[in-house]
């Protein structure tokens, strides 16, 4: 397993759990890239504005998700924090197709009143017009899904983590992938999964092989207040408010094309404080306690690449994911171990199939 993102180490624990050897590899530690930047809202933010081949794994995740995080919590005391609060959006110009949406999916959102938000939300700003509401999404706490996930792995003994071990190119052998190489040695293997995010297209290059997928850079900022401040998740105009247990409110995000480029700006800052302070004017006189930026796996349409590489036997991948790691993550990686191990595909797969999409 190529990449410790929750794609590689979700991807690990469903192949190891079938009884399979795993050894992931990470270039820094597992969970400390995108995984760990996002916001970790669990529905993509416009679920009607997708291909429905996102929805179908969105929605396999959402269903999947609460039990996924008692699992965790159960095997190693880190609570995922899988957060049921609900999210409003606000003055969305496709609100029609929002709910015609809804109606064909068979999922609960309906149009609400102000007066009705403002009573759930006593805290939001002025200035909106129109709501509508879908009760039970959930946020799940990414950076402590992350922890659970990595001590889970760490004490299976069919699985071997190996952090700060970064790949940097494939074996091939007899027209098969046979492993990977890292600086001063070689790890093989009969299959070999890439899952490293944004840095995915850049592993496959050297084949010859063009993925489609590109880093998006997205900033985010946090505040700390009252744990009763914020009851739901709201978005308005691009930008969304998410509560935390405690009282952590995470503002995001920014969608950035700037490579690699990792680097919080004052620019960004300066915006999503704004955006923080339409929504919800009282953090107007709160500290942020928190800014950083991450990188997601831009990919057309937002549609994950999940399968194995016709041109290269023994290679499969399963990444660009872009905006939606954190939401397709169970999906794709039951899908994926569906696919690896011969089993019957929770989803039709054929969508995700790398042959035909790379160039």
């Amino acid at each position: 397993m190529v990449g410790g993102g929750v794609m590689g180490l979700l991807g690990a624990l469903e192949l190891a759990r079938a009884g399979e050897p795993v050894v992931v590899l990470e270039r820094t530690v597992a969970g400390s890239e995108s995984s760990w930047a996002g916001g970790g809202i669990v529905s993509p933010l416009y679920p009607w504005r997708y291909d429905a081949a996102v929805w179908a794994l969105a929605r396999w995740s959402q269903d999947y998700y609460p039990e996924l995080a008692s699992q965790l919590l159960a095997g190693t005391g880190v609570d995922p924090e899988v957060h049921a609060s609900g999210l409003y959006w606000l003055d969305l110009p496709d609100e029609r197709e929002a709910l015609d949406w809804a109606r064909r999916e068979s999922r609960d959102v309906r149009r609400v009143a102000l007066e009705e938000v403002r009573e759930v939300v006593p805290a939001l700003g002025g200035g909106f017009a129109s709501a509508i509401y879908m009760p039970g999404v959930a946020n799940v706490r990414n950076p402590r899904l992350l922890k659970a996930l990595r001590a889970t792995l760490r004490a299976m003994s069919n699985v071997t983590l190996l952090e700060r071990s970064e790949v940097r190119g494939f074996l091939c052998e007899g027209g098969r992938v046979a492993g990977v190489t890292l600086e001063s040695a070689e790890v093989r293997a009969a299959r070999v999964v890439l899952a490293a995010g944004a840095w995915s297209g850049q592993l496959l290059a050297p084949l010859g092989l063009d993925l489609p997928v590109e880093p998006v850079k997205g900033q985010m900022i946090l505040y700390k207040c009252a744990e009763d401040f914020l009851p739901a998740m709201v978005l308005a105009r691009g930008r969304y408010a998410i509560p935390r247990k405690d009282g952590h409110i995470l503002i995001g995000s920014t969608l950035e094309h700037a490579g690699f480029d990792k680097t919080p700006t004052e620019v960004a800052l300066a915006s999503l404080k704004a955006s923080a302070e339409e929504l919800l004017p009282a953090l107007a006189e709160a500290e942020v306690v928190g800014h950083w930026a991450g990188l997601r796996p831009g990919s057309p349409e937002g549609i994950p690449f999940i399968g194995e590489v016709p041109q290269y036997p023994g290679l499969w991948l399963n990444c660009g994911h872009y905006r939606n790691g954190l939401v397709l993550a169970p999906a794709s990686c039951e899908l994926l171990k569906n696919l690896m191990l011969g089993e019957a595909p929770i989803v039709d797969p054929a969508p995700y199939a790398p042959a035909g999409r790379l160039g």
